[in-house]
């Protein structure tokens, strides 16, 4: 049976709908960079997904070609994922999606190289036809962080993000958004198919702990 993220660990992917603690590894990802509404039927983010994809399933089939990746398992690709910020606000303005900036990424499997990515772009690009150039290898070092699964709208994540900020502070902590550690999301919904009250989604945001002062540490 193929290794599926999700189920193995779901302490990342598949929280309680009430706000929890979760230290984060280091993780690598495919990633397009981009900026703009998400919801644009012409627009960037739409054409960043297929990108990614387009790289997922080359290094998920490679099994059955030529390059063989070392230490490869059969796995499930992972869900698609979200790190979103916008000039000059802490947090996220759902109000103006159109300044929105993001990174849009997929999970590697660990077994994954920044040489068998490399061959993977390449793979695409003469298989596929298509530009693949914006793709990148991306390192993320999460660490410490509160989420929450969001059940509905994406237009309705304020309330679950309110939540979640509330909690922080009755634990001790506080929000640590920053240039370098940013709001994510991790869409484990197809929103084509799902109806927007029944999507799923993990979000998450990272947190720094405040001494005995009431500082932070």
């Amino acid at each position: 049976m193929a290794f599926d993220y999700k189920k193995e660990y779901k302490e990342f992917y598949m929280p309680k709908g009430t706000p929890s603690i979760v230290t984060v590894p280091k993780m690598n990802y495919i990633a397009v960079r981009g900026s703009g509404n998400p919801n644009d039927e012409d627009g960037e983010y739409k054409q960043a997904i297929g990108l990614l994809y387009g790289i997922a399933f080359t290094i998920k089939m490679s099994k059955k070609g030529d390059h063989q990746i070392d230490g490869y398992f059969d796995y499930v690709v992972p869900p698609l994922e979200g790190f979103w910020w916008q000039n000059g606000v802490i947090g996220i303005d759902y109000a103006h999606k159109e300044d929105f900036k993001w990174i849009s990424v997929i999970r590697l499997p660990d077994f994954v190289t920044k040489d068998d990515f490399e061959w993977a772009v390449r793979e695409a690009t003469v298989k596929k036809k298509q530009d693949f150039s914006k793709v990148e290898f991306f390192t993320y070092d999460e660490g410490l962080c509160v989420q929450c699964m969001h059940i509905g709208s994406y237009d309705d994540e304020p309330a679950t993000v309110d939540a979640m900020h509330r909690f922080i502070e009755e634990q001790g902590y506080v929000l640590d958004i920053t240039d370098k550690r940013l709001h994510h999301e991790i869409y484990l919904s197809d929103a084509r198919k799902v109806q927007p009250e029944k999507l799923k989604t993990v979000i998450r945001h990272p947190i720094r702990a405040l001494d005995v002062r009431g500082t932070s540490a």
